[in-house]
């Protein structure tokens, strides 16, 4: 089964790496809200570039893992794709549909592991490998 992770980055912005283990490398978005369990919210997600699987594994200073697991994919076609996802904090369909640009758009599927009004990315701030959170003041 294929890989995704979801890393916690602080950079120039706070924002969650979305990454996707496809054609021997990880597809890779910026979120800067951060994925959500609730069908209405939906996420600005923005392409960049693709990163070597190597990449999955990491944390450090200013990155954590926020959360990983397999997928399978369920649909890709021209500037969308469906996957299932089981991690260790996202479950069940989540579909990224392409708006223009690099823009694309990260919503979760109306299933059985959606919550809505849900805010996981504050519910569970921390690193499934290590517990860690960040400062969300740098």
């Amino acid at each position: 089964m294929p890989r995704f992770v979801v890393q916690l980055h602080h950079a120039r912005a706070v924002h969650y790496d979305f990454r996707l283990e496809l054609g021997g490398v990880l597809r890779s978005w910026a979120v800067p809200k951060g994925p959500s369990l609730d069908p209405a919210d939906k996420r600005l997600a923005v392409a960049v570039p693709d990163h070597d699987l190597a990449h999955a594994d990491h944390e450090g200073p200013d990155v954590i893992i926020w959360d990983e697991g397999g997928f399978a994919l369920v649909r890709e076609r021209e500037g969308h794709l469906v996957v299932a996802l089981e991690g260790r904090k996202l479950h069940g369909g989540f579909a990224l549909t392409h708006t223009g640009g690099k823009s694309w758009i990260l919503v979760k599927m109306d299933d059985a592991a959606a919550r809505r009004g849900s805010d996981i990315a504050a519910e569970q701030p921390g690193s499934v490998r290590t517990g860690r959170t960040l400062d969300p003041r740098r």
